[in-house]
């Protein structure tokens, strides 16, 4: 009897082992966001949040872990725009010029891989575009060269890095026909299938915020700069002004999003004399990251609370098609694409994250209302919280991406 309850026994555990490791790969093979996260208060450190963004999910909307860095947040920025092939994800604290790499292959367990600051003389990266070869590109603002009697120059340059960290070549934003100007990269857009870089000229520092009024066109193949040229300045004489955010639209052009609410499409980006024409002003000013899905640019207007969606079927002529307010307060600024569930992410100044449908067919943007936290509001709510790493506060998050 003893050897039948011992056998019996065993086998539930031989049977256990498989349905639990079937249980653990299925979670593993779900559907997450990774938010970026700082302290709001600024008393904290930044942190990568794991949220579970599968809408048949039981815990859809719900914090699945969290994994901190021991930088103490400063100004959390960018992440990449798009989870990258290898799942190595790079994102900064853009004030501490510190650039986390972390691992998110197991989104259950995400971990930091490496961290860097300056790199071949150049120091505060911004953003982070992925190479054909996988290699990530990235735009630094300053350039130690440029700095005098300890000020922050007026260029900086891009920077090819693997995903150790590890530098693989760079180049110089700076341009002697065009002594004095803001050249200090801030995005880009690359078009491998013409060999080109489009990045532009924004500053991340308040006194020069308003100082950029260019873009520079790059060679992609050893990276030699072809071309600084002045945007288009339109009939409002504003909205070309401190240029951030350059998208590829559905016909091969660069759609590039200011600060001051404008859309710039930039094209003959392959001829001697790229063209550029500011083609959309929307309301107000201090506009951020747009996002485009089809011939539907989605961009984050803060005077409107929330996003309006134009129609760029005809690039030369944008047409507004929907807008969704979020909410009085909201003042929304990135925004990112969900390929897998078709959903738009929104951030901004607030402690709340929010996803939302776009009928694809009309453009028209709608609130997810069955994502939402334990509160039971639309979003996600980092709001005065116990987080998984032992930490209690309010979290800012800034970029979010999904998981493949």
């Amino acid at each position: 009897m003893r050897r039948f309850l011992f056998a019996l026994a065993l086998a539930f555990c031989v049977i256990g082992i498989p349905m639990r490791s079937q249980e653990q790969s299925s979670k593993e093979s779900g559907h997450y966001m990774f938010a970026w996260t700082g302290d709001f208060d600024k008393k904290g450190n930044d942190f990568l949040a794991v949220i579970d963004a599968d809408p048949a999910s039981a815990t859809y909307g719900k914090l699945i872990t969290t994994v901190v860095t021991d930088q103490p947040t400063m100004q959390i920025h960018h992440t990449e725009y798009v989870m990258p092939a290898s799942g190595m994800l790079f994102a900064n604290d853009h004030l501490a010029g510190r650039t986390f790499i972390f691992d998110v292959r197991n989104p259950l367990a995400p971990k930091i891989v490496t961290s860097f600051t300056d790199m071949a003389g150049y120091m505060h990266p911004h953003s982070y575009l992925r190479l054909p070869n996988g290699h990530v590109l990235a735009s630094f603002q300053h350039s130690h060269h440029d700095m005098v009697e300890g000020q922050m120059g007026g260029s900086g340059g891009l920077v090819e890095i693997d995903d150790q960290g590890k530098v693989i070549r760079s180049a110089s934003s700076a341009d002697p026909a065009f002594p004095g100007a803001l050249l200090t990269p801030y995005s880009l857009a690359v078009l491998p299938e013409i060999d080109r870089v489009v990045s532009t000229d924004s500053s991340m520092h308040l006194d020069n915020v308003f100082s950029g009024v260019t873009y520079q066109v790059w060679r992609l193949s050893d990276l030699k700069l072809l071309k600084t040229a002045n945007l288009d300045i339109g009939a409002n004489h504003y909205g070309h002004v401190s240029p951030e955010e350059p998208r590829v639209g559905p016909d091969g052009a660069v759609y590039l999003q200011t600060l001051g609410c404008g859309i710039e499409r930039i094209s003959d980006i392959d001829k001697e004399q790229p063209t550029s024409k500011l083609v959309y002003n929307f309301p107000g000013s201090m506009c951020g990251v747009p996002t485009i899905v089809g011939h539907y640019f989605i961009q984050s207007v803060p005077v409107a609370h929330g996003l309006i969606v134009v129609d760029i079927a005809n690039g030369n002529k944008p047409v507004e098609v929907s807008r969704l307010k979020l909410s009085d307060t909201f003042s929304p600024h990135w925004t990112g694409w969900d390929e897998k569930t078709q959903r738009v992410v929104v951030t901004g100044t607030e402690s709340r994250l929010y996803l939302l449908k776009l009928d694809q067919a009309t453009g028209a943007l709608t609130m997810d209302e069955a994502f939402h936290d334990a509160d039971g509001k639309p979003g996600f709510n980092f709001a005065d919280r116990d987080w998984p790493h032992g930490w209690r506060g309010s979290g800012l998050p800034h970029g979010v991406v999904f998981s493949r």
